[in-house]
């Protein structure tokens, strides 16, 4: 399948928001991202609602739950029904997170990091190209934000996700809001760790918002307005890796929609931006 990734400036699609959406869509929203596991096989009213968007609007899923990096066999099953709801609405972008999220006992609800070593780039590189051969596509992994960093490590973490795209032959998704909350969190330069990634597969982006503890620790929540340092880190990356379609990811603590459109347009100002300058 071809992979048709949409351009511009887009926002999460979160049932609390759909009341206002239904009412009107910010007039600067592009594109819309979803969880696929939050919606395949839902039927009824909300069925319809989604319907009423993906007929309008460009989409791209956003998984979850795979568990790239766990050590379960991959859910086939699940692969499945994402590929089914994604031909069904259209869909042809997919991206996961560079982690694992459950184990024996089941899901975990936590984005755990994979140890930066040659046999876990070989391990997980193997499972994205199993999923990549079940969705028929090529999938984006996502650098996702850390709280611990496993012991063993043969490679810093930015040569360890090069390593696993290359060695899996898929896409890059970079957030970078999680490359903020891991530098702040771990003491590293984030426009150092920019550089490094593999800017040359990326074709996705998020952007969004974090909380900050009193000692300083950096909590990737998805609840709270995006800040300056991570709209300068987005500057930087369209400036290395060109203009790159973006979502705005916002999971709780809900704004006026007006609100989240005022940041969906700065990264609409902000594409544009980088795209003068590139013309210059």
């Amino acid at each position: 399948m071809d992979v048709r990734w949409p351009q511009g400036a887009g926002l999460g699609f979160r049932r609390e928001l759909l009341p206002e959406l239904e009412a009107g869509v910010p007039a600067g929203v592009d594109f819309f991202e979803l969880a696929p596991e939050n919606w395949a096989g839902v039927g009824g009213r909300s069925a319809r609602q989604l319907r009423a968007f993906t007929e309008r609007y460009p989409f791209v899923c956003h998984g979850l739950s795979l568990s790239l990096g766990g050590g379960l066999p991959l859910d086939l099953d699940l692969l499945e029904r994402i590929r089914a709801f994604m031909a069904c609405h259209g869909i042809t972008g997919y991206t996961e997170h560079l982690a694992w999220t459950g184990d024996a006992t089941g899901q975990l609800y936590e984005l755990l990091p994979l140890p930066c070593t040659g046999e876990a780039v070989r391990w997980v590189a193997a499972r994205i190209r199993q999923a990549q051969d079940v969705l028929g596509l090529r999938i984006a992994i996502e650098n996702a934000s850390r709280y611990v960093a496993p012991p063993g490590a043969e490679m810093d973490e930015a040569a360890f996700i090069r390593a696993v795209v290359e060695e899996a032959d898929c896409l890059f998704h970079l957030d970078v809001n999680n490359i903020v909350v891991n530098a702040h969190n771990f003491g590293f330069d984030p426009l150092a760790f920019l550089h490094d990634l593999p800017l040359e597969r990326a074709c996705y982006v998020h952007v969004a918002g974090h909380h900050r503890e009193a000692d300083g620790l950096r909590i990737d929540t998805h609840g709270a307005d995006v800040i300056d340092e991570v709209w300068r880190l987005l500057e930087a990356a369209y400036a290395q890796a060109g203009v790159l379609p973006t979502c705005l990811e916002r999971d709780f603590d809900f704004p006026p929609l007006t609100a989240l459109g005022a940041e969906v347009a700065q990264i609409a100002r902000l594409q544009a931006r980088a795209g003068l300058a590139v013309a210059a």
